[in-house]
């Protein structure tokens, strides 16, 4: 049998560590803070990226890659930005057996290196849109780290654009920030709220900060991605300047996007269940596993089983779905079933002789469990609208469990008493110390201001002053 995994019920936390290591898609590394991808976690990382690189190209962005270690002095050209980054910084101080005239730093995020080349690249209106992109490694010196979720080294991308007004600026944060909700609920399956973050939870150098926000099983949440307007700040910092079409100097208007392989551990955390491994299908490395059941059957039954499971596999993977037949006789099949939903593969096929004399075989759904039994003529067919139907069921599964958990609440009593129940809906005057102060009562952060969620005057829960709005409260990864 597959190792047993902490049930979520004794240990969330246990819980999602034991299935990240037994489902192999991560483990820990002797680096502090560090993490190796396994193949089966990196394998959802290429999906991942495949997918959102393809929508970042339809709208004419294109890659490219920037140093890993960033001149210490380009940092300090903004001010706000090297604030904010300062304590989570790793810094080259010596290379080549020698100390360095001026250290680098190892990048934790690259606006500042590549304002550098975009104050190169720019020279006219003509040069705009500037869109790029870039698949990278960064490095954010973190004390409390947990696999995927926040890890000192992650992997990430991170888009980079210059534009020739504010307005083109502001509506490619939006578009990026549409990009990823779209991924989120369509391909991930996990619901977003999409908005604006406060000023105190506002990127470093940043206008503004917009971000998508998912809950999770224990009903914490996940800021899942981020989508800036920088305005002009690092333009002008970097003097990426252009002659407008009036023939005058102006700073470029910018903005950063990114999502990391944070997604993996959200993907878990929306999905998984005691057994392991839930993906949504559209992420899916491994579509169906194929298990011949060969039990007391004769050699030749055997052979018959083992024809039948390779010729469905090969129908299967020309529908264009990852497949493995497990025809490893050292293992039962009780132990393939547990692996295979521990490694959460998407759908079980089983196959033996008293199947082949019906001209069928039993399918299972990963996140169902349950027998059907299907003629084998129609197993393509019915392996895809088992995956069809799985995806929509799962985001409609874990909508409803948001839904459920999100609440509206009036005082600072029950913002306290609730502080474990989800999103929690309540006013707040916009005071930043006003927020700290609740955070530090309750181990409540805000989250967003969601685009879809009405605002209406209100009272403050903390001070009875007038608030704009209600506000999206909730204790976070």
């Amino acid at each position: 049998m597959a190792d047993k995994l902490t049930p979520r019920e004794k240990g969330f936390s246990e819980w999602y560590v034991d299935l990240v290591q037994k489902a192999k898609l991560a483990d820990y590394s002797d680096v502090k803070g560090c993490m190796v991808i396994r193949p089966n976690g990196y394998a959802l990382w290429e999906n991942i990226q495949r997918t959102l690189d393809a929508k970042f190209k339809q709208v004419g962005v294109k890659n490219a890659y920037f140093p890993l270690l960033i001149p210490e002095s380009y940092l300090k050209k903004e001010a706000e930005h090297v604030e904010g980054f300062n304590p989570q910084l790793a810094v080259v101080t010596h290379a080549g057996g020698q100390k360095l005239e001026e250290p680098y730093v190892i990048r934790p995020t690259s606006e500042t290196i590549i304002n550098r080349s975009f104050a190169k690249w720019v020279q006219s209106y003509r040069d705009l849109p500037l869109l790029i992109n870039q698949w990278a490694n960064v490095m954010r010196w973190e004390m409390r780290t947990r696999l995927f979720l926040r890890t000192t080294e992650f992997l990430w991308q991170e888009g980079h654009t210059c534009h020739e007004t504010e307005d083109d600026a502001e509506k490619m944060t939006l578009q990026m920030l549409e990009a990823y909700r779209e991924f989120a609920e369509d391909y991930m399956a996990m619901p977003v709220l999409t908005g604006r973050k406060t000023e105190s939870e506002r990127f470093a150098g940043a206008l503004r900060t917009y971000s998508i926000e998912a809950m999770m099983q224990d009903k914490k949440a996940l800021q899942a991605g981020t989508s800036h307007n920088l305005g002009q700040n690092f333009a002008k910092a970097f003097e990426t300047k252009f002659q407008g079409r009036d023939g005058r100097e102006h700073f470029v208007w910018q903005t950063s996007w990114g999502v990391s392989t944070r997604l993996i551990g959200g993907l878990i955390l929306t999905h998984s269940d005691d057994s392991g491994l839930i993906v949504p299908p559209k992420l899916a490395a491994t579509h169906v596993v194929i298990i011949p059941i060969a039990g007391k059957a004769t050699d030749a039954e055997k052979t018959q089983v083992l024809e039948k499971a390779h010729a469905l596999g090969a129908d299967l993977r020309k529908q264009g779905l990852g497949v493995v037949v497990d025809d490893d006789d050292s293992k039962g099949p009780g132990f393939k079933y547990n692996e295979h939903e521990l490694i959460g593969t998407c759908v079980r096929i089983e196959i033996g002789p008293k199947d082949l004399a019906k001209n069928s075989c039993v399918m299972v759904r990963r996140d169902l469990k349950q027998k059907e039994f299907v003629p084998l003529d129609e197993a393509v067919a019915k392996a895809q609208a088992m995956l069809d139907q799985m995806q929509k069921d799962l985001f409609q599964k874990a909508k409803a469990f948001r839904d459920a958990n999100t609440h509206e609440v009036n005082s600072l009593e029950e913002l306290k008493a609730r502080a474990d129940d989800g999103f929690l809906l309540a006013h707040w005057n916009g005071d930043a110390k006003v927020e700290a102060r609740i955070k530090e009562e309750t181990g409540l952060t805000t989250r967003c201001r969601p685009f879809n969620l009405p605002q209406e005057p209100g009272k403050c829960v903390m001070t009875g002053e007038p608030s704009p709005g209600r506000i999206v409260f909730a204790k976070a990864y």
